[in-house]
Order: C-alpha cells, then sequence, then structure tokens
C-alpha cells in the first residue's frame, strides 16, 4: 500500500500529459529478469505470449521493481498483458519469451492515462493484484477468480446432471458480471472462455447463441464502445458464423443435401490433414535447425527474437561486437536467411 501511494503522487501529474504508467514490484529473486508489456488485441490470444504482442521489455531491478512507461498507447481502453520471464539459463533452449513453469503474467484493462501499481500480496505473490487510476482495469482478475470457483463447481460432483445445472448458472453469473462491468472488454473475455471449443462450455454455448440474446447486444455494446477495433468486427464475425452452426438441423436435408455435405466434410478433412501434416513437417524441420546450433548460435537466436540489437546482444553475452556480428553471419549461412525478420519467422510458431 505504502508505494501505491507514493507512486499516485509522484504520477499524478503524468495522467493530465496523456502517459500511462504500470509499474510494480516482484520478489527480489526475479531480479536482472527480462518483463514485458504487451497489447492483446485478439482476444483468442489471451491464453499466452505472442512475439508480435509485446509493446516494450524491461529489466527487473536490484530489488524487485519494474516500471513500463510513455505515451503511446490508444486513448481507449484495451486489455493488456504484463509478462515475467522467471526462466533459469538452463532452460533457455526450451522456451520462447520465458514461457516456463517460473514465469508470471496479469491480464489487465487499461489505457494511455492510466497509472497502475502491481504490488507484491501477504504471501510475497506478484502480479495477482492491481491498484489504479482506471476503475476497469482489476476485472479480469475477478472474473478469472470466478472462473476458478466455476471449475471447483464442476469437480465437486462430475454427474452429467450437475455439469447441466452448473453450466446454466456459470453461464448467466459470468456474462451478467461482464454486463454489470459496463465494459464490452471484459464481456469479451468471457466470451473468449465460455465459446472456446476446447472447453466443455462449447456445446452449452451453441445451444445458448441460438435462444439467448445477449450475444447481439454484446455486439450493439462493442460496436458502440469500439466502433473501429478489429476485436468488434473479429466478434461479430464469429457469432454470425456459430449462429448458422447451431441452426443446423441435420433432418431438413435431402438425399443430394446430404451427397454434397459428405464430399465437402470429405474435402475439409483432407485438407485439414494435409494442413496438419505441413505444420508438424514444419514444426520438426525448425526443430531440427535449432538443435543444429551451438549452445552460444541459440543464445544469439533468442535474443534476436526478443528485438535486442547487436551491441545489447554482446553485453549480454559478454563477447565482442565483431564477435556477435561473426555468429550473425553464419547463422544466416546455417539457416539460409538474409535478415533477421526472416530468422525470427523462420522458427515463429
Amino acid at each position: 500500500m505504502r508505494y501505491f501511494i507514493l507512486y499516485i503522487l509522484l504520477l499524478k501529474a503524468t495522467i493530465n500529459w496523456g502517459q500511462y504508467h504500470f509499474s510494480g514490484e516482484v520478489s527480489p529473486e526475479n531480479a536482472g529478469s527480462a518483463i514485458y508489456l504487451s497489447l492483446v488485441e485478439d482476444y483468442r490470444k489471451s491464453s499466452r505470449v505472442y512475439l508480435d504482442q509485446i509493446v516494450k521489455k524491461k529489466v527487473v531491478d536490484s530489488l524487485g521493481h519494474f516500471s513500463f512507461q510513455g505515451d503511446n498507447l490508444t486513448s481507449d481502453n484495451r486489455i493488456y498483458r504484463i509478462h515475467l520471464d522467471g526462466c533459469s539459463s538452463e532452460d533457455s533452449g526450451n522456451h520462447f519469451l520465458g514461457q516456463c513453469n517460473n514465469s508470471k503474467s496479469v491480464l489487465f484493462i487499461a489505457n494511455n492515462n492510466d497509472t497502475l501499481v502491481f504490488p507484491t500480496s501477504f504471501e510475497d505473490q506478484s502480479l495477482c493484484s492491481i491498484n489504479s487510476t482506471n476503475p476497469n482495469s482489476g476485472l479480469l482478475l475477478e472474473i478469472a477468480s470466478l472462473k476458478e470457483q466455476m471449475a471447483f463447481d464442476f469437480m465437486e460432483y462430475p454427474s452429467e446432471a450437475n455439469k447441466k445445472l452448473n453450466l446454466k448458472k456459470w453461464f448467466a453469473t459470468l456474462q451478467q458480471v461482464g454486463l454489470d462491468s459496463n465494459e464490452p472488454l471484459a464481456e469479451l473475455f468471457v466470451y473468449d472462455f465460455l465459446s472456446d471449443k476446447r472447453n466443455e462450455t462449447y456445446g452449452y454455448y451453441l445451444k445458448d447463441l441460438a435462444m439467448n440474446p445477449y450475444y447481439d447486444a454484446l455486439a450493439d455494446r462493442l460496436s458502440a464502445t469500439y466502433p473501429n477495433a478489429l476485436f468488434t468486427q473479429e466478434y461479430i464475425a464469429e457469432i454470425n458464423t456459430d449462429k448458422n452452426l447451431a441452426g443446423f438441423d441435420p433432418s431438413s436435408l435431402r438425399l443430394w443435401d446430404w451427397a454434397i455435405l459428405s464430399l465437402m466434410t470429405l474435402s475439409l478433412l483432407v485438407n485439414f490433414y494435409l494442413i496438419a501434416n505441413r505444420r508438424q513437417s514444419i514444426r520438426s524441420r525448425r526443430k531440427a535447425l535449432f538443435a543444429k546450433l551451438s549452445p552460444q548460435e541459440q543464445k544469439i537466436v533468442e535474443c534476436i527474437f526478443q528485438n535486442k540489437s547487436n551491441k545489447e546482444i554482446a553485453s549480454e553475452l559478454f563477447v565482442s561486437l565483431s564477435t556477435i556480428k561473426t555468429h550473425i553471419n553464419n547463422l544466416y549461412k546455417k539457416l539460409d536467411v538474409s535478415s533477421r525478420d526472416e530468422m525470427v519467422e523462420l522458427f515463429k510458431k
């Protein structure tokens, strides 16, 4: 709490200047670790870190403090992520952008005028609470907590009857929480979870979509609040497609329709197989390419993923600038690429 008051007093003026300031503290044992600020424009990419989402990278100082500030964010609310790379040097060949067991991250809502502080909790837990000038910043943490309660309800007694009752209860609960927040981004976060094809909620979602006016009303709220955002158009396209799927009646098909549908289904399956097989081949090739690199070359490739300059890479690896240039030229030859961008694209997932 003391840090929150101090930051608010010192940084209140930045709000009037149209600048954001996101700061906080983590355990001092993370000193020197990389920490990233990402913009999550695509709500379907909120579950992990993506290279193209990163806005800034900082390093945790010796006391465990970090800070992001500037004036380049949007004036409208957006979903952001702060991600702490807690990976050790032993993990360096097995992770991208700090995605290992010791990493921590938090999703929150903010805009270019906000001051946020992420204090450590009473158990020295980091990135699990928010103090903010934006009343909507902590909504995603609240929803995440409700999702955990939902999971507990499902595990308490895993019968089919209990599942149906809990689905009805939690769809209504989560949608109402999002609606009461008056923040369509929070509703979009709920929608992403409930409509995820990987979740047990998906079947109920299709039934709910067919009879619940909530989804069209959310489309109207998104269009009114974020009319030019890509996620608004993505949401509208998704529910329109899913409505067609939810309203599909197999009994209405004639024999000829069944034949066409069967051919289309077979074609889709073949295409999915070919695409999956091609992706697997590409992944295997990338993995084999990365494994052929020396440990030093692997470290340089990871630094390039993090958009570090040659000078920064040389400083981090304690070698000369000319040595780094030589390594990079050798990497270009080994990987058959001609630029950093091509190298990133080669290993991009």
